[in-house]
């Protein structure tokens, strides 16, 4: 049992596990795309790690879950071709020395070590059984990944049954980590859909995060794992489409194993806050409540964030918000309170790094505005090419 429970630091000192894929985990309301009741099926979803190590574990979640979760049986293998697991590398997941286990309804669940090496920016297939009925699944709303349903215990299954169906939310996995045999260290990510790449072609892990990972995987030294924790719709001071910022910091960015340093990315706030109340956006504000809020709201909120990552020893970055002209929430006023905040986090000194998205995305012709080459058609989303700029703007020796 004891092996079971090791976290690798007694065999390589200073080194231990690292996370190096997440997502944020999510209520399955009508405020994202949930999953349908379940009852003896398997999800097979395939995830792209951003850093690699000699052995992982997954953490499962439900968090969000009314009631108890069994897992009947469990598999991780590295993805092969056409989706399929590729050969000799399957592994049952076992918590806590036993192939099966029950989550209690607003838990997360941790798997133990499994000696599977896993390179960086690799791809893992990880299948889960459900025997039992699950009536809502604890998700994630924006599907950048792979994934499918499938009846019964499929877990084995070393190609994609004809049967499968495909997944349409991120369900019950919420992380994986590695144990890796050199100086490593994580990179959190707390954001909105700009960091949860909405705009991006899904499942090509064209993300900014997912191009960062791919630039800081070139380079020598200390590895740099890459953790995604952006929600679309999502706000630093008030819930809405996931939990707020703040009230999710410690969970999602914080208690991240191996966490070197956090990024803030967040503009909704501002943008919902300056909102036009137009008949074109007054459904889908009604799903935000809260008090608007002011640039000095928002500032304070920023400081928090900053002053709770250096409590936990971390370095903090901050990311400009891009513009948003000629999108349904763009308002004058919503603009100038996005200048004001973005002249802060230029200026301010609070922060270790500064992303200057803004400088990135900005139309020469109209500040106001995304250049068209680089948002998806909405004015408000970048495309893949506008992640791609954003992850080629950021200075890498920040996170040294």
């Amino acid at each position: 049992m004891t092996d079971n429970l090791d976290t690798g630091i007694a065999s390589t000192g200073a080194l231990g596990w690292v996370r190096t894929w997440g997502v944020s985990p999510q209520a399955p309301d009508n405020s994202v795309t949930g999953i349908e009741p379940l009852a003896d099926a398997t999800l097979r979803q395939i995830v792209r790690v951003s850093g690699g190590g000699d052995r992982v574990r997954i953490r499962l979640s439900n968090e969000y879950g009314t009631a108890p979760v069994t897992i009947g049986a469990a598999r991780v293998a590295l993805t092969g071709s056409d989706d399929q697991v590729q050969d000799g590398t399957s592994h049952t997941v076992t918590f806590s020395g036993r192939p099966t286990a029950t989550i209690p309804a607003g838990a997360p669940i941790l798997s133990d070590p499994i000696d599977l090496p896993v390179p960086a920016l690799s791809h893992l297939t990880i299948s889960i059984h459900l025997p039992g009925s699950v009536e809502a699944a604890t998700c994630h709303g924006t599907f950048h990944a792979l994934g499918w349903i499938i009846p019964g215990d499929a877990t084995a299954a070393a190609a994609l049954p004809t049967s499968a169906a495909p997944l349409p939310a991120q369900a019950l996995i919420s992380a994986v980590e590695v144990l890796p045999d050199r100086r490593s260290n994580a990179i959190a990510v707390l954001g909105d859909s700009r960091v949860d790449g909405i705009g991006s072609t899904p499942g090509a892990d064209r993300r900014w995060t997912d191009v960062l990972a791919e630039r800081l995987a070139e380079r020598d030294g200390t590895t740099r794992y890459v953790i995604n924790q952006g929600i679309g719709g999502n706000r630093l001071l008030n819930d809405g489409i996931g939990t707020a910022g703040l009230a999710r910091l410690d969970r999602d960015v914080l208690a991240t194993p191996g966490l070197g340093h956090v990024v803030v990315a967040v503009g909704n706030d501002l943008v919902f806050s300056f909102a036009p109340g137009t008949e074109e956006t007054a459904g889908f504000l009604a799903m935000f409540g809260g008090e608007p809020v002011t640039v000095e709201d928002i500032i304070a909120a920023h400081l928090q964030v900053a002053a709770r990552a250096r409590a936990n020893g971390v370095k903090i970055h901050a990311a400009t918000v891009a513009p948003y002209g000629g999108s349904e929430m763009y308002t004058a006023e919503g603009d100038e309170a996005r200048e004001q905040i973005n002249t802060w986090i230029r200026t301010s000194g609070v922060f270790d790094g500064v992303l200057d998205f803004d400088a990135v995305w900005r139309d020469p012709a109209d500040p106001s505005r995304i250049r068209g080459d680089l948002h998806m058609g909405d004015d408000l989303h970048g495309n893949d090419a506008g992640y791609d700029a954003l992850a080629h703007s950021i200075d890498l020796s920040i996170f040294d």
